[in-house]
């Protein structure tokens, strides 16, 4: 072999020793970053939780979600840990739901997929609701679908002035689910109802207003918020919700702004009083008024048969426990999975 042919076969050697290399590398962060899609630490006498997919606004995927649960349960077991805090990384949202695009893909070639992602993510919302240790969500930025979920139903939840809250699924041919059977219909007066079918988006102050959050802190304060609380020793309730009561009257942004809804709330208690969609709408025909006829145009642009869905959903669920209303929830959602309307409406708005 000449000296011209072994250095063509050592260059052929590195190139592929570099492309194995470059491609194990490439596995590593694949999986690194499925590995991180959710963070669970110990910190302080607090188990915390991050959603940590903010390039995707930390939507839930089912990995994420079969991370969460059972962490969630052996820290309600520790003695040690003394609460329970949820978080979205980066600044742009807390959870901006489920991931839609998982879901299309998984109608189409995995129907087991997408039973055992709803069923689990019930089942994690309901143990939230019944966790024995006090369960805080710190929930900035965009909070929607999915993140609602993993944060209404616990026992303290912090808004900011960043916070936007929004059931939107009507528009994409489903319904509010992760509970929103439940406590939608127990917002004031027919607040849940105008919400769930409109998917109304609320800001800021008016999240905490609502009665979606329980406190109010400026977001510059939120992560010392998190400090104070990590820095708790051995804390009971009542702790815990001393520290978020004096961070909440510290807050003084849009501290005298008045809920966005209010000049409407009369109406829209008459209007979504209303015991079918199309009493609704006529509702709000005959009233006329701008405010009126701009939800009348949003309402229109809904699918009619998760409007109907969703007004049964709420009316049926104001008088059923969470267990109940998720377990309908859960047979309402194996049922819209099968509807090609729902499958039209996410491929258009991907």
């Amino acid at each position: 072999m000449g000296l011209q042919e072994l250095c063509r076969l050592m260059s052929r050697f590195n190139s592929y020793k570099r492309t194995n290399i470059i491609l194990q590398h490439l596995k590593m962060s694949n999986h690194t970053d499925a590995a991180a899609e959710v963070l669970l630490e110990r910190k302080g006498c607090a188990g915390v939780i991050t959603l940590n997919r903010p390039r995707f606004l930390n939507t839930l995927t089912l990995g994420m979600i079969r991370q969460i649960y059972p962490q969630l349960k052996k820290w309600e077991q520790d003695p040690e840990t003394f609460l329970i805090i949820i978080k979205g990384a980066g600044e742009k949202a807390f959870c901006a739901g489920g991931d839609i695009r998982a879901l299309s893909e998984a109608r189409n070639t995995n129907q087991k997929m997408l039973q055992d992602l709803f069923r689990e993510e019930y089942i994690l919302n309901n143990a939230i609701d019944s966790c024995q240790k006090p369960y805080i969500a710190l929930i900035h930025g965009i909070t929607m679908g999915g993140g609602v979920g993993v944060s209404v139903h616990g026992q303290f939840r912090v808004a900011t002035e960043k916070s936007v809250f929004a059931m939107p699924e009507t528009a994409i041919g489903l319904f509010p689910d992760v509970g929103g059977g439940y406590f939608l219909p127990r917002l004031q007066g027919k607040l849940g109802y105008f919400l769930a079918l409109t998917g109304f988006r609320l800001k800021g102050r008016d999240v905490y207003t609502a009665g979606i959050a329980t406190h109010f802190v400026d977001f510059e304060k939120l992560g010392m918020l998190e400090e104070d609380l990590l820095a708790l020793k051995s804390p009971s309730k009542e702790n815990i919700a001393d520290v978020l009561e004096a961070y909440h009257a510290k807050s003084k942004i849009d501290q005298d702004k008045p809920f966005i809804l209010e000049e409407h709330m009369d109406k829209i208690n008459s209007w979504f009083s209303a015991n079918t969609v199309e009493q609704i709408v006529d509702n709000l025909q005959q009233d006329g008024s701008s405010f009126a006829l701009e939800q009348l145009k949003v309402i229109n642009k809904m699918s009619p048969t998760s409007l109907k869905i969703t007004l049964r959903q709420l009316l049926e669920g104001s008088s059923k426990t969470l267990p109940e209303v998720l377990t309908m929830e859960y047979r309402l959602s194996q049922a819209c999975m099968m509807r090609k309307q729902w499958h039209r409406r996410v491929t258009y708005l991907r």
